[in-house]
């Protein structure tokens, strides 16, 4: 679907009188370093001189299109025979690295020209060797290491480029002995199936053609040798014609042996080029009737051929011809007489692209010199012995407007004078056939297409053809002719190649770019009324490129000039557009996004641009629709990037899995044109085919669009197409869809897509989560469908639907019923309701709804919505459709009836465990004994209590027997606050007792309330056991209030308070009662008790940490020194080699680490020990054992105890040291500054001293440990620090990195859920899932503990220690 178009173009004249220098071109070559080519000139008859050029374009001089000129040597070449015809040169061949130019010449010398890398001396001219008698032909390899010639008495010389000969052939009759060809008819007629209809004389075997080749030799056999290399320079094919026999083309390796010859072909000729990817050999066979052009492959076997064609203008331009691939085998040169043809190849149809014509030779057998670029694949140079002409050309899709309304998908294909024409968007036609061809006088040469797609243009070197486009609706008809414009006079003819592009600048008025003098541009306005209409000229001076305006917004044909600089040229007047590319780039598009001009261009070297921003630099093909930039990739995606300002746009990264912008294409697809109406994007693979695809980022935008438009028909249509969930169409605009229901359910019509889109409501939104905007400039983040539900959307939408469709409810009842089905939960009832009252005014209609109902959902559920409505008629007629037996349903519904209405229902409720509404209807027979054994039977307390609150009776009734449950079921608080309020105090005091300490003040108050009084030592009792429980559940306060005030013991309560560090307390009783001689026996006494234990605990905490936070600091070392070791403990010991070497690594680990797999010897440390490799697979069977309830249930054990040396200790020992930390700085710091107080008050100011600095030095210890366990700062560490501080600076972040840090590849990854050998999110079950829980923990950056200061008491002194 690719077109050859013009992109760059030069010349160069020979002049026709400057003294001294040769005449005639006779050779020409590329220097691909430099991009410049290098022409020999001579020798000529009178004239023995060969002179070398060396042409280059440049940019920045007057006039670009023209080649300058410089002189680089020349010598005299002397006549092979005295008083013979001048030498002819065979080949010419430049080498860049040794800046070295080889001259063939067919008298048998060698020439090498060496120009001087300063360009100051003199070249170096030397004779490398002389070849008799002659040189047929010469060639270098494409590694320029190996020269191959040909001599004129059939030798093949391989030799050097320094002249060292490595092997020498002979070209003999013998060498056609080598095989024996054999065709199987691959690809011919009679091996392609023909049908059943085949008749068995029309059969043969295809391995006998019906007529063999002799090799018979060609009229038009000029007995020429040729030379071809294969891409990779590992063979050579030789065109050579052995005398009395035939043309044959033998295959040679580098090392001159003979690998093939080719089969007699008949009318074979000298021409021969290999094909650079390897695969096919190119010959010219002259037949009768045509020439074709013949493929071989490497052994020698034909592989197939087209036809040429001859040139209307030209005839005999067949009668000499010429093959040369491309260097990316893209793209065939045939050089003819006077021209050169480009042909390509797309689904096994040859296309003719362009015509280059170059000018007939004064003498027979003088075709056009042509040459590609090394490096540039389309580019080239056609010379002639007067003139060179340098083309680029670029391989461009010749494609309508993309923007709609005008996107009708229209492409034109370039095939000779045919234009294959097919509007994507009306049908889609796979090439090589189109929807129609187009007929226009001579070879085309660039096609052109209005911005509105209103006409299409056709430069070709006649003139332009302008044809109609006329669209019917969405289809766009056969393209209709309207006239051709001829050039007349208006086109110098100084060379043949003049005219190079053409565009639009609007829809009437194209403009072409042509060659005179120098490069001008040429414009035609078909749309004016003004005769006689003419061609314009303006100058367009350093103009490369000309194309249409990608939008109508822009006016004028959009030029390029060779520096990047962009144009805008309308009439006579150019005018500079406000941006420039930072190189000139082959393919662009331009247009107009919110009063932004944005220019897109693509370079050679795949970089996308846009204005002067880099995008992307992998881009193989581009397009602009109204919404999106839309490239390919070599890595094979499709990627959307949504219109913005330039330094807006955001590029997809390569994501599809995640991204919608974002999708994989078939390797090698290009781009050939959009459709945003209909959503769909056509792509060209490599061999040819196309493939329409939907991406899903057009199918949005455009869904998007059309619920903009409240074009709801075409949205759901969409919708339903493309299998996107229908609720984008509420979620989008869920304000304007409510205001539009009427129009949305006139526009779907049909009830069946109404059902449908009701039935897929759900209450996420699908614009947060599946279906959320690409085009926000925030960078997109994974959204929980929790956080982004919309709770009530769904009932929402169903009223608004329902309120619409009750008007005729008639005609709507399937959608009202699904409506009512389909709300969250379901309103089964309404929908029931619905059909009953159908069934008073349709019976008809009624059953077709209660099938409908039925088919939405569970029947047998519908039989108890139904019987709970107490409409016996409507369970009957909901039962006749369930797969239910008669027999068990009709004598229910039969009893039933005979029943009186409250018992009915209370009988329904209680079938369908509606026990509440039983209830209700028990409480309305007013049978109380049964409403107590229901209430009894079905825990029904708290409804009873509710519905009997007014009448006393009942209510006490009902409490007392709730009061009983609680009790029997435990709940011993709320038994006893319901006992208290029947005035049960005695069963209130009993369940108050059994509560616990919790309840004391209410069991005490609930005792003493009884009636009779409870006795005094009943009473102490109760105290006394509250009093020990509130003791055990150490709250000492409340126990020492029980022993003052209810037992009477002032001793017993002061040993309370002491014991719970309440000494002010226990020093007020001791006043309060005039009790000194307790504080000696009971303060001081208690004083020292808690001392002693304030003491212990600190020296505890001491060591604890002094024995920890190193081991913790050790752990860490290890794993961020060995991981392997630290993770495998013993088993990696074991393993080791004596010497420590390689030995150390198990057979079964591998050291790089990787997201897919892991070892299964990773885990050996925590499941006690290796095992054999044969036991289990890595990642297999090993999992799937470890993954029971079981083995997790050990796991957890052992990471709770965390045990030395297993891979839980550390996050054990960090825990530890955080509840360490936190009781210090909470309920033990309360408890030491309560006692310093109470001994500075007994006068024990020392032992206060004492307790202050131990505390003091555990709260700095405590501040250490922390800042040493999690660490905060992450860089400027300074050297000598401390070894704490040092080892435990990244202590949390690598304590369990397995493989290297920051490699994803080992657990200390796991909490980003793509660490630990598993994929993304992936979390192992069994004994592996504690210990990824047990890593991603500690991989979880955690807050360290806050240790606040600790404040001495000033009157001991100074306030901290020295």
């Amino acid at each position: 679907m690719r077109n050859l178009r013009n992109i760059g173009h030069g010349v160069f004249r020979v002049p026709d009188s400057v003294p001294g220098s040769a005449s005639a071109i006779t050779a020409a070559c590329w220097d691909a370093a430099r991009d410049e080519l290098i022409v020999a000139c001579g020798p000529a008859v009178g004239d023995p001189r060969i002179e070398l050029l060396r042409l280059a374009k440049h940019a920045h001089v007057p006039s670009p299109s023209h080649l300058q000129s410089r002189s680089i040597a020349t010598w005299d070449v002397f006549p092979p025979k005295e008083d013979g015809p001048p030498d002819v040169i065979r080949g010419i061949h430049y080498c860049s690295d040794t800046l070295t130019t080889f001259v063939f010449l067919a008298g048998g010398d060698i020439v090498t020209v060496t120009e001087d890398e300063e360009g100051v001396a003199e070249p170096h001219i030397e004779i490398l060797g002389t070849l008799f008698p002659s040189i047929a032909a010469a060639r270098l390899s494409p590694d320029e290491e190996l020269l191959v010639l040909a001599t004129g008495d059939a030798r093949l010389l391989f030799m050097t480029r320094t002249g060292d000969v490595t092997a020498e052939v002979t070209l003999s009759a013998e060498d056609l002995k080598l095989s024996k060809h054999v065709s199987v008819g691959w690809g011919k007629k009679e091996t392609q199936f023909q049908g059943r209809g085949a008749k068995a004389k029309a059969l043969r075997d295809p391995t006998i053609p019906e007529k063999v080749d002799e090799g018979t030799l060609s009229p038009n056999d000029d007995g020429r040798c040729s030379i071809s290399w294969r891409g990779d320079g590992a063979y050579v094919a030789v065109n050579f014609l052995q005398e009395g026999v035939r043309r044959v083309i033998r295959v040679y390796n580098r090392d001159g042996e003979l690998d093939s010859v080719s089969e007699p072909v008949d009318g074979l000729e000298g021409s021969l080029s290999w094909r650079p990817e390897g695969n096919l050999i190119a010959g010219i066979q002259r037949l009768p009737d045509r020439v074709d052009v013949a493929f071989f492959e490497r052994n020698g076997l034909r592989h197939g051929q087209f036809t040429l064609r001859a040139p209307p203008d030209a005839p005999d331009a067949l009668d000499e011809v010429a093959l040369e691939w491309n260097s990316d085998s893209t793209v065939l040169a045939v050089v003819l007489k006077d021209r050169v043809q480009l042909w390509t190849m797309g689904n096994y149809h040859w296309y003719l692209k362009q015509e280059i014509l170059c000018g007939k030779s004064q003498q027979r057998g003088q075709r056009p010199l042509f040459s590609w670029h090394a490096e540039k694949p389309l580019l080239s140079a056609a010379a002639t012995a007067a003139k060179v002409l340098v083309n680029e050309y670029a391989l461009t899709v010749a494609r309508g407007p993309t923007q709609p309304p005008h996107d009708h998908g229209a492409v034109a294909v370039i095939d000779g004078r045919t234009i294959k024409f097919t509007p994507f968007r009306t049908a889609n036609v796979p090439p090589p056939m189109a929807m129609c061809e187009l007929e226009v006088e001579s070879a085309a040469i660039d096609v052109a297409f209005a911005p509105d797609s209103s006409s299409m243009a056709v430069l070709h070197r006649a003139g332009v053809s302008f044809f109609a486009l006329e669209a019917k609706g969405p289809r766009l008809a056969a393209p209709k002719f309207l006239s051709m414009v001829p050039f007349h006079g208006e086109v110098s003819q100084g060379y043949e190649e003049s005219v190079l592009q053409i565009g639009f600048s609007s829809p009437s008025e194209v403009h072409v770019l042509h060659m005179a003098d120098d490069l001008d541009l040429l414009r035609y306005d078909f749309g004016s009324a003004e005769e006689p209409k003419s061609w314009l000229q303006t100058d367009a001076g350093s103009v490369a490129a000309v194309a249409s305006p990608g939008s109508a917004s822009v006016e004028g044909v959009v030029a390029q000039h060779l520096t990047g600089r962009l144009s805008c040229i309308s009439g006579k007047e150019h005018s500079p557009l406000p941006v420039q590319f930072p190189v000139f780039l082959p393919w662009t598009s331009c247009l107009v996004h919110a009063d932004d001009f944005i220019a897109f261009g693509l370079s050679r070297n795949g970089h996308l641009y846009a204005n002067t921003r880099l995008l992307a630099k992998n881009c193989t093909s581009f397009l602009v629709t109204d919404k999106h930039l839309i490239f390919t990739t070599s890595n094979h995606f499709v990627k959307f990037v949504h219109l913005a300002p330039e330094h807006g746009l955001d590029v997809p990264p390569d994501d599809p899995e995640k991204d919608e912008r974002c999708r994989n294409i078939e390797r090698g697809g290009r781009l050939v044109t959009a459709i945003p109406t209909k959503m769909s994007l056509v792509l060209q693979m490599p061999r040819g085919n196309l493939e329409t695809i939907y991406p899903r980022a057009m199918v949005l935008a455009g869904i998007r669009k059309l619920v903009e438009q409240k074009d709801y028909g075409s949205a759901f249509a969409t919708c339903r197409t493309q299998r996107v969930d229908m609720n984008i169409l509420f979620d989008h605009r869920p304000e304007q869809f409510l205001e539009n229901v009427g129009l949305f359910l006139d526009q779907v019509k049909d009830p069946a897509n109404i059902d449908l889109f009701l039935s897929t409501l759900k209450e996420e939104d699908v614009t947060q989560t599946m279906y959320r905007d690409t085009k926000s400039a925030s960078p997109q983040q994974p959204t929980d469908v929790a956080t982004v539900a919309k709770p009530g959307k769904i009932n929402t939408i169903c009223d608004a639907v329902l309120q619409k469709l009750r008007t005729q409810k008639k005609a709507n009842v399937q959608n009202i019923i699904t409506a009512h089905v389909c709300k969250n939960p379901p309103a089964l009832d309404d929908g029931l309701l619905v059909v009953a009252e159908l069934m008073k005014e349709d019976e008809a209609l009624a059953e077709r709804a209660v099938e409908h109902i039925c088919f939405l959902a569970d029947v047998n559920r519908l039989f108890d919505h139904a019987l709970g409505l107490y409409n016996l008629d409507l369970t009957l007629l909901v039962a006749q459709q369930s797969q239910r037996d008669p027999r068990e349903y009709l004598p229910f519904v039969q009893e039933l009836h005979r029943m009186s209405p409250l018992k009915r229902q209370f009988t329904i409720d209680d079938k369908l465990e509606h026990w509440e509404k039983a209830l209700d209807h028990l409480k309305a027979l007013n049978n109380f004994d049964d409403v107590k054994n229901y209430v009894v039977k079905h825990k029904l307390y708290q409804h009873a209590l509710a519905i009997y609150r007014h009448e006393e009776q009942h209510h006490r009734a009902i409490t007392e027997l709730f009061a009983a449950h609680l009790k029997s079921t435990s709940n011993f608080k709320e038994a006893g606050l319901a006992y208290e309020s029947l005035g049960n105090f005695a069963d209130a005091t009993d369940c108050y007792l059994k509560a616990g300490a919790s309840c004391w003040r209410e069991c005490l108050y609930a005792a003493q309330q009884q009636q009779p009084p409870l006795p005094a030592s009943k009473l102490s009792e109760v105290a006394t056991s509250l009093a020990d429980a509130l003791r055990e559940a150490k709250d000492y306060a409340a126990a020492a209030t029980i022993h003052l005030d209810y037992l009477s013991s002032l001793d017993t309560a002061i040993a309370h308070l002491c014991k719970g560090y309440l000494f002010a307390d226990a020093l007020r009783l001791v006043a309060l009662h005039n009790r000194p001689d307790l504080l000696a026996t009971a303060i001081d006494t208690g004083l020292a008790d808690a001392l002693s234990s304030s003491t212990e605990f600190l020296a505890d905490c001491k060591a604890q940490l002094a024995a920890q936070v190193p081991r913790i600091l050790e752990l860490r070392r290890k794993a961020r020194e060995d991981p392997l070791a630290f993770y495998e403990g013993e088993h990696h010991a074991r393993t080791a080699g004596a010497d420590g070497g390689d030995a150390a690594i198990p057979d079964d680990v591998s050291v790089a680490t990787s997201r897919a797999s892991i070892s299964a010897s990773l885990f050996t440390r925590y499941t006690g020990g290796g095992r054999s490799s044969s036991s289990s697979s890595a990642g297999g069977g090993s999992a799937v054992s470890r993954a029971t309830s079981r083995n997790r249930r050990r796991e957890e054990k052992k990471r709770a105890r965390g045990r030395k040396g297993t891979v839980y200790e550390e996050e054990y020992l960090v825990n530890s040291v955080r509840r360490l930390v936190e009781r210090v700085g909470g309920a033990a710091r309360a408890e030491v500054d309560r006692l310093v107080w109470a001994l500075v008050r007994r006068g024990m100011h020392e032992r206060a001293r004492a307790l202050e600095a131990l505390m003091d030095q555990v709260v700095e210890a405590c501040r250490l440990a922390v800042g040493v366990v999690w660490p905060q700062k992450e860089e400027g560490q300074e050297e000598g620090e401390g070894e704490a501080k040092a080892e435990g600076r990244r202590g949390v972040e690598r304590a369990a990195v397995v493989g290297g840090e920051g490699d994803g590849g080992g657990p200390a990854d796991a909490a980003g859920g793509y660490g630990y050998g598993y994929g993304y999110g992936y979390r192992p079950g069994g004994a592996e899932g504690v210990l990824y829980d047990s890593l991603a923990a500690m991989r979880t950056r955690q807050a360290p503990p806050v240790v606040a200061e600790f404040a001495r008491l000033s009157l001991l002194g100074k306030g901290k220690l020295e």
